[in-house]
């Protein structure tokens, strides 16, 4: 957007509508780093120049831009694992949970590139260095919106856990808490991957998305990617 782009003037919301001005602020700031061409370098006044609003009209509702990016990001990571709980709540065994979380992170992912990248592409804003510290501005992002996405991965790893341990026959130890975190923190990396690459490549003759997911899925839960396949046109997940 550039910086001599102003919107319409904002009629003013009737007293105690309040609220609407903050659900705008939220759209409006998730609109913007989806869309922005540098995301990072996104401030308060933009925001406000989107809505129509004096930047100080935002600390009613947000105490600074850090807050008001965690809240975007939190109703995003909700969003997605909505989503794959959704399409996992109707499989009728292991194997399609999984898939079915699986192939809802993928789909989102693709057809929502911009919120995709808000979430796992790095580049939230930072807030400006202090005096004391010019050489360490920090991220204004802080742990509780990411806890949300640990959340998501934590489902995922118990959905790929219910697939493989089952197969283990007496005489083999069980895996680990550990071993199946990271079992799914892997499965995660290559949904990240296939996404992410997708994304930022799209002109490359790809397969067909799903022939790639039952491949993945099928390299980590150790079954037959034509049974994955076979879910995955089924609308099992």
């Amino acid at each position: 957007m550039s910086s001599q782009e102003q919107p319409a003037p904002r009629r003013r919301n009737p007293r105690g509508q309040g609220q609407v001005l903050r659900a705008q602020l939220i759209d409006a700031a998730a609109r913007l780093l989806a869309t922005l061409d540098r995301p990072e370098t996104l401030t308060l006044r933009q925001v406000a120049r989107e809505v129509g609003v004096a930047p100080a009209s935002i600390y009613s509702h947000f105490p600074d831009l850090g807050a008001l990016v965690q809240h975007v990001l939190r109703m995003r990571y909700e969003e997605l694992a909505r989503l794959m709980d959704q399409a996992a709540r109707p499989a009728p065994d292991p194997l399609a949970d999984v898939v079915g979380r699986c192939a809802a992170y993928v789909r989102w992912g693709v057809d929502q590139p911009g919120h995709y990248r808000t979430l796992f592409g790095g580049r939230t804003p930072s807030a400006p260095s202090t005096p004391s510290t010019p050489s360490t501005p920090t991220d204004p992002v802080t742990g509780s919106a990411h806890g949300a996405g640990e959340e998501l991965l934590g489902a995922l790893v118990a959905s790929l856990a219910a697939v493989t341990d089952p197969d283990r026959t007496p005489k083999q130890t069980q895996t680990t808490p550990e071993q199946q975190w990271q079992a799914g923190l892997l499965l995660w990396t290559a949904l990240h991957g296939l996404v992410s690459l997708y994304n930022e490549h799209g002109d490359m003759p790809w397969p067909p998305l799903d022939a790639l997911l039952a491949d993945l899925i099928g390299l980590h839960t150790g079954r037959p990617a034509a049974d994955i396949a076979a879910l995955l046109a089924s609308g099992a997940s």
